[in-house]
């Protein structure tokens, strides 16, 4: 596990390409505050020497990424933070970079991209380090926003990996920059391939009519004494006794379950309720990931709610709509409640699927319900601990991520083995199923896998 570094570069979108630049925060981004950077990564199967890519492939990368990055300069610039009570922003100047490291592993390339559990601390040397943020002497903070990694694996794959600063993008943001950047490199550089694609950076069609980001500057002003800019790392206490693990739900299962969820609620008359995909694969993990836990929890924890997060994109949800090519984030949150007795009891999966059903009708009145409590509500259900979230969706198509090697093997999101988030993105094989992504200690991994191998067979 672990890895030789072979190069570092610095790079920029092109000299003079683009003028300095200045963007406010829009009150969709200021949220964003409160998570840990993401963490993902794609891997290709790739039969060459490191020595063969750095000769001939990683000149077209690193100018390709460089010529991408002038369209999402975003992700080259630094998110200003000044003292109370200033507004942050965003700032690019001419010449400013990200972090671009290129590293070689010895590790077995199979076993790596298994499905099968892991110990967590497998992916991490294939993920690089946002550079800390850095204090000027009148008390503002600089913090980097997107660094990369090319890992490569002599003669049997590579991986590419990322992270960065969810404030400044969401995950719809952030796959339209990878596959951008994955088009430019197919076409050695041939601007015109994101013609009909280039982002939108155009912010003044979001309209604050309830004069959230006053809300929300004050929310994160008086939070800022808690706030850890480089919350990014993790410790060794954090991944001890933990793997992570891949389960794949095909179409054919993904269909039983949604019939048999829809059965369960017309018996319990529950109403016609829309159950889609993203509702019965929400609610069997949700149930499951609790019951899991069960030797964790106290004996009085039966009563207490239990919350799953998650987000819509809302691009096409506002007053007035934005581009799908927006960049920034326009994500609507989502928490779906009940009873943990009611979610370990016999019909835990249908009590499920109706509250994250409910939660996905709302959004049909649009994204901004209780958006003023998107923060504060945030910040109070994680703290009761009770709170577990979705990273990723399968509508971002991460498996079209394509540089000319072939659909990537496996992508991973890898900071959901310190948060504990499930994460879910399109079956690689496509179809129509789903991949779900747990890191959990190895005793609630095996209770996990238990349980839900179980479901499945009961349908």
């Amino acid at each position: 596990m672990t890895v030789k570094i072979v190069h570092h570069f610095q790079i920029s979108p092109p000299l003079a390409s683009v003028p300095t630049t200045c963007l406010p925060l829009t009150f969709f981004d200021m949220p964003w505050f409160l998570c840990r950077p993401m963490q993902r990564l794609f891997f290709f199967e790739f039969p060459y020497s490191t020595c063969y890519f750095i000769h001939n492939l990683l000149p077209n990368l690193s100018h390709s990424l460089s010529l991408t990055l002038q369209h999402f300069f975003p992700l080259s610039a630094n998110l200003i933070c000044p003292p109370p009570p200033l507004q942050p922003y965003f700032l690019f100047k001419d010449g400013d970079s990200i972090p671009f490291t290129v590293a070689e592993s010895l590790d077995d390339f199979i076993q790596v991209i298994t499905n099968n559990p892991k110990d967590v601390r497998v992916l991490h040397p294939y993920v690089p380090k946002l550079p800390p943020s850095r204090l000027t002497s009148d008390g503002t903070r600089s913090v980097p926003l997107l660094a990369l990694q090319v890992t490569l694996f002599p003669n049997s794959g590579i991986s590419i990996g990322f992270e960065f600063c969810h404030v400044v993008a969401d995950g719809m943001a952030i796959n339209h920059f990878m596959k951008s950047w994955a088009s430019l490199y197919r076409s050695s550089g041939d601007l015109t391939c994101l013609q009909n694609s280039l982002p939108s950076h155009y912010r003044d069609a979001i309209r604050d009519s309830y004069k959230l980001e006053s809300i929300f500057l004050s929310d994160l002003h008086n939070w800022a004494s808690s706030w850890d800019y480089n919350m990014g790392s993790s410790t060794e206490e954090q991944l001890a006794d933990k793997v992570r693990a891949t389960f794949v739900v095909d179409h054919v299962q993904v269909q039983k379950i949604k019939h048999w969820v829809s059965n369960q609620c017309l018996k319990m008359n529950l109403g016609k309720l829309r159950i889609s995909t993203f509702v019965v694969i929400c609610a069997i993990t949700w149930v499951n990931l609790i019951k899991s836990q069960e030797d964790e929890a106290s004996l009085d924890s039966n009563d207490k709610t239990c919350y799953l997060g998650f987000v819509a994109d809302g691009r096409q949800r506002l007053e007035v709509e934005l581009p799908v090519t927006y960049f920034g984030n326009c994500l609507a949150i989502c928490y779906a409640s009940a009873k943990r007795s009611e979610l370990v009891g016999e019909n835990g999966v249908t009590v499920a699927a109706k509250a994250i059903a409910n939660q996905v009708k709302e959004l049909e009145n649009g994204a901004l319900k209780r958006v003023e409590k998107w923060m504060s509500d945030w910040k109070e259900i994680s703290e009761e601990g009770r709170l577990i979230t979705i990273s990723g969706s399968p509508k971002l198509r991460v498996y079209d991520t394509d540089f000319g090697w072939g659909k990537p093997k496996m992508s991973e999101v890898v900071q959901i083995d310190v948060s504990g988030a499930i994460s879910l993105s399109e079956c690689r094989d496509g179809g129509g199923g789903i991949e779900i992504g747990l890191a959990l200690t190895r005793t609630n991994m095996d209770a996990f896998n238990s349980l839900f191998q179980q479901q499945f067979k009961q349908l």
